[in-house]
């Protein structure tokens, strides 16, 4: 029901030093009237809003169970666009739980997951691209995912979009006005016009789309294969570079069976990594799964770390994996075990050579760097990149829509007919920010949300 009172907490269960609850809806602040009391007696809704106010906090039975502060709002200047209010108490999830059940006994119901984002948005408030910069921000695991997320809430993206969009519309507009009032003394729709117009989006929608690759980096991380031979100090590097034991390490070659996974932030990059067993010929049925499941590993990968054991030369084993590996991603190759008496410490196949330790921590600095200079992103492109394979193909279909209108119009198709054409690259667009977008996409976005915000 459109308004219905809505309740949640909007901070992580277990005992924190503050929990918020928070309701949104029809009658939102008299809600929380009824289950809060300020200390200077007067009511709530007396108070000024947006203006936090001590008192004390009330269980369903009219029990005090803490003190707290609220703070309310009127609609439409709150996040949802409706009437909001907050309680903040103590983190005890009991404290929480009995706030949360007294709200209910006053008519409100549970919060679904992204709800109160999905009012943002359904009330003006927030446009498509701006919600999914939220949930983007509460998952950001690097400063540059937060800067990233944070840009696309104040609306980088939705602007970026809407230039396009807005020529276009600029387009249409004038060739039905031309059409529609032939006695106005309107300037003529030429060929030119569209052309130009057609030609800037098309520039402006592949500049767009050539953002996504970095955006996805930035916001989800890259995929990192760590392969290498038998023994050759694998393991001990992902335990090294994630901060604790999340792999076996033995000096029993083959100790790797399957893939490991693990994140960590590496000169301010998210890397996925992926700790692959022992590249080798093996009669063991299940050691050869696993080395199936490392080229696999490296064949999807964005990254690749090649380890060579440093305390021996490169084999031909070892030039052989450092070529596969540049033919598939961008490969950085590590001479490992730099603690130990090393072998010899020429480039391996060619490709430039890093010498790490996993012991003593040499080299992982300068490792960070590197991985810093590949996949860091310019600061002014914050919150201006595609994030997300659902905003990639609609900026991709609109795309093509463009491109279909520019070949017909150069096969002499008349302006009328190529335009709906361009009115397909309004609808594509539309779906990025939300102009455009039908309800089931919507839940999909929304369902991803955590539940209080």
């Amino acid at each position: 029901m459109e308004n219905e009172l809505i309740a949640a907490v909007a901070t992580g269960w277990g005992r924190s030093a503050i929990g918020i609850v928070r309701l949104s809806g029809a009658g939102a602040a008299a809600a929380a009237g009824r289950v809060f009391s300020p200390m200077d007696g007067r009511p709530l809704a007396d108070h000024p809003a947006r203006k936090l106010i001590y008192g004390t906090l009330y269980d369903r039975e009219g029990r005090a169970i803490d003190r707290a502060l609220c703070t309310w709002s009127p609609a439409p200047g709150s996040y949802t666009g409706e009437e909001t209010a907050e309680l903040q108490c103590h983190g005890s999830p009991t404290v929480l739980t009995l706030a949360l059940e007294a709200l209910f006994a006053q008519g409100a119901r549970q919060a679904g997951p992204g709800e109160f984002t999905r009012r943002a948005f359904l009330n003006g408030r927030l446009d498509l691209a701006q919600a999914e910069g939220v949930m983007d921000l509460i998952d950001a695991e690097t400063p540059a995912a937060a800067r990233m997320a944070a840009g696309q809430l104040a609306g980088a993206l939705s602007q970026r979009v809407g230039r396009v969009y807005d020529g276009l519309v600029d387009v249409m507009a004038h060739f039905h006005a031309v059409l529609d009032y032939p006695d106005e003394d309107l300037d003529p729709f030429t060929t030119e016009t569209i052309t130009d117009a057609l030609t800037a989006a098309r520039g402006e929608l592949q500049a767009l789309l050539a953002t996504y690759d970095r955006g996805r980096v930035i916001t989800r991380g890259v995929p990192c294969a760590i392969v290498g031979r038998p023994n050759a100090g694998k393991s001990s590097l992902m335990n090294a570079l994630v901060g604790f034991e999340r792999a076996i390490v033995t000096d029993i070659p083959g100790t790797t069976r399957d893939t490991v996974e693990e994140r960590c932030v590496l000169g301010g990059v998210l890397l996925r990594l992926i700790d692959t067993a022992g590249l080798r010929e093996t009669g063991d049925a299940v050691e050869k799964l696993g080395v199936e499941r490392s080229r696999a590993a490296m064949e999807a990968a964005g990254l690749i770390f090649v380890v060579i054991d440093g305390t021996e030369p490169a084999t031909g084993e070892d030039e052989a994996l450092v070529a596969q590996a540049l033919s598939l991603a961008p490969t950085v190759v590590l001479r490992s075990k730099a603690d130990l008496p090393g072998g010899e410490g020429a480039p391996v196949g060619g490709a430039e050579t890093m010498t790490v330790s996993a012991v003593t921590g040499e080299g992982l600095k300068e490792l960070g760097e590197k991985i810093s200079a590949l996949f860091s992103a310019p600061a002014e492109e914050a919150g201006e990149m595609l994030t997300n394979a659902r905003q990639a193909e609609a900026a991709g279909r609109a795309l093509q829509s463009v491109e279909r209108a520019g070949e017909a119009l150069s096969a002499g198709v008349t302006p009328d007919a190529l335009l709906t054409d361009v009115e397909q690259a309004m609808e594509a667009l539309g779906e990025l920010t939300g102009r455009h977008i039908r309800e089931d996409v919507t839940d999909r976005i929304f369902e991803r949300f955590c539940v209080g915000k």
